[in-house]
Order: C-alpha cells, then sequence, then structure tokens
C-alpha cells in the first residue's frame, strides 16, 4: 500500500543465568549521534552489572523508556508491564496520590543479570531508584542513603558542582554533622551526586538532615549554592536538591545509562578527580569508558554498600 512503511522485527533467543531470553531489534540505534545500538546497550548492561547490581538489589525500580531511541520519545515506567516474566521479583507497595488511580504499584526490583537484560531489551535506559530497600517480605525498610543532588544552573557546570561537592564532603565531616563520609559520582548527565550510607532510619530524617545541610552551605557560600528550586535563584549557582530524600523521590542509578546525546552514564569517581576537574569533559563518561574504568578501578561507590554510619540530628542553625 502506497505511504505505507513495515518494520520488520528481528529476534535473538539467548541463556541469561539459566533464563531464556528473547531480544528483539538489537540493530536498532538508540543513539542516533554516535550510531550506539541497542545490542550495546544490552552489552553495557551485562558487562556493567556485576558492580551495578549491588547498588540495584532490593530497591523498587522505575524505569525510563525510549522504545525508539532517545530522540523517539520516552515514558516512566512503574508499574510492572504485563509481560513480565514470572521469575522476575516484584514488589507491591502503596501509591498514594497515583495519577493514574492506583492504590498501589508493582514495582520491578532487580536482583539479578536476567532481570537487567530483560529491562535492557525493553529499552529502559534509565533506572532510578530510592534511598531505601523492601525487606525480605517486599515491605520498604528505613532510608539507608542519604542523598544531595547538584544540578548546575547556567552558566554554572560541573566545575562547580565539584566545588560545591567538596564544601558539602568537608561540612558533613564535622563533628557537629556527624563525621560522616561521603562518595560521589556524576549524574551522568550535567551535575554529581554525593551519597552518605547511613544505618537505616525513617526517610523523613534523611530528609530533613539533608534539607538542613542544604540550607547551612546556602547561607555560608550563597554566591555558589541555592538551596530552593526557584528558578529565579538558579543561574550561575548550584542547586543542592536535598529533596531526593523524600520516600517518594528516585534518584538515577549508579552506571545507569542517561538518555542524551552520547550514551553516558552515571559514574563513581574518586574525589581527587572531583578536586581537580577544570572542564565538564573530564567528568562526562560514555558507556565504554565506564567499563574502562571498572576494570581498573572496580567499583568506586562500593563503601556505600557496607558502611552503616549513625545519622545525628542536624546541628541548630
Amino acid at each position: 500500500m502506497a505511504g505505507t512503511r513495515t518494520t520488520r522485527t528481528t529476534r535473538t533467543t539467548v541463556e541469561v543465568e539459566g533464563r531464556q531470553l528473547v531480544l528483539s531489534n538489537l540493530d536498532k540505534v538508540m543513539y542516533p549521534a554516535t550510531g550506539f545500538t541497542k545490542g550495546e546497550v544490552v552489552d553495557y548492561y551485562a558487562r556493567v552489572a556485576p558492580v551495578m547490581l549491588p547498588h540495584l538489589a532490593g530497591r523498587a525500580a522505575t524505569r525510563k523508556r525510549y522504545p525508539d531511541g532517545v530522540d523517539g520519545g520516552d515514558f516512566f515506567e512503574k508499574n510492572a508491564p504485563r509481560h513480565t516474566p514470572d521469575w522476575v521479583r516484584t514488589a507491591t507497595l502503596d501509591s498514594p496520590g497515583s495519577t493514574k488511580g492506583r492504590s498501589t504499584i508493582d514495582y520491578v526490583v532487580v536482583d539479578g543479570l536476567p532481570t537487567l537484560v530483560w529491562l535492557a531489551n525493553l529499552a529502559a535506559l534509565e533506572l532510578h531508584v530510592p534511598q531505601w530497600r523492601v525487606d525480605a517480605d517486599g515491605a520498604p525498610a528505613g532510608a539507608d542513603l542519604l542523598v544531595l543532588d547538584l544540578d548546575p544552573g547556567a552558566p554554572a557546570d560541573v566545575v562547580q558542582c565539584c566545588q560545591v561537592a567538596v564544601l558539602l564532603r568537608d561540612t558533613l565531616a564535622r563533628p557537629e554533622w556527624g563525621g560522616l563520609e561521603a562518595w560521589v559520582k556524576t549524574s551522568g548527565s550535567k551535575g554529581l551526586q554525593v551519597y552518605v550510607p547511613v544505618a537505616p532510619v525513617p526517610w523523613e530524617r534523611t530528609h530533613a538532615f539533608a534539607h538542613a545541610l542544604a540550607e547551612h552551605l546556602e547561607r555560608v557560600e550563597h554566591e555558589l549554592v541555592v538551596s530552593r528550586m526557584t528558578r529565579s535563584l538558579r543561574p550561575g549557582k548550584v542547586l543542592l536538591d536535598w529533596s531526593q530524600n523524600n520516600g517518594a523521590k528516585t534518584t538515577v542509578a549508579a552506571y545507569s545509562l542517561r538518555a542524551r546525546e552520547r550514551p553516558t552514564a552515571s559514574t563513581p569517581v574518586t574525589w581527587d578527580e572531583v578536586a581537580g576537574c577544570r572542564s565538564a569533559e573530564q567528568l562526562r563518561f560514555t558507556a565504554p569508558e565506564v567499563l574502562d574504568r571498572v576494570e581498573r578501578h572496580g567499583d568506586l561507590l562500593a563503601p556505600v554498600l557496607t558502611q552503616h554510619q549513625r545519622l545525628p540530628e542536624p546541628p541548630t542553625a
């Protein structure tokens, strides 16, 4: 028929740790600017899985899917799709105020390589997770991470984010802020994210602590830091987004790809790299570069999986 375009679907059956998966259209280009294909997306996630999966384990994953690549539209997906294999772990969690009128959502929990590959085949380029895990019964446990998301307002960029990250690290190390140790990763986009692992507490406590910390940094470094979302306040400054610690919020997972022009990923970095950053390109890593870094350094964010620091009450102003 004139004007009709037929798209041929190609399928490949693979076995991943005893699970049979049917992968489709592996030659489809996901990142047109670089030609990075769906097959390369699947390969990246399969190869980065040893260091990525521990950061996903037990966390209810929200997926951002791009069926036609990064230029072809996207959608956030929280509920497990109808065709979810029965071997994929899900957790049914309350969803008050859901825009879809649901009282609960069946989240996917990425607890193994087969699930990660299955999601990559669904073009779930980005994986976002909360700062808490679900327990063995599927109920949400306390927050075990405090996360500060550093988002630059142009003309500020990741260089200014690095300055704020160092300020954060040094402030957290002070006795009045608990002498807490922090780790850092890129967002895979414009900014950085500082992670503070803590012994599990109600998310309201990490939320309040992060808010107090952000307001403190805004007071002492008002030329560089802003803690409020108001857009008119943000040009040339770094938004220290403390709201990521709300129990309903998620943050892009370590090693997740991002849907940008190039296949960049959220990458753990060292404090030396942060302190020495002089240009945005220094802290922008594509999927192949991330795999090279993992081969050289292992998981630079691994300590957040084993550290259980006591979260104090924030000091009074």
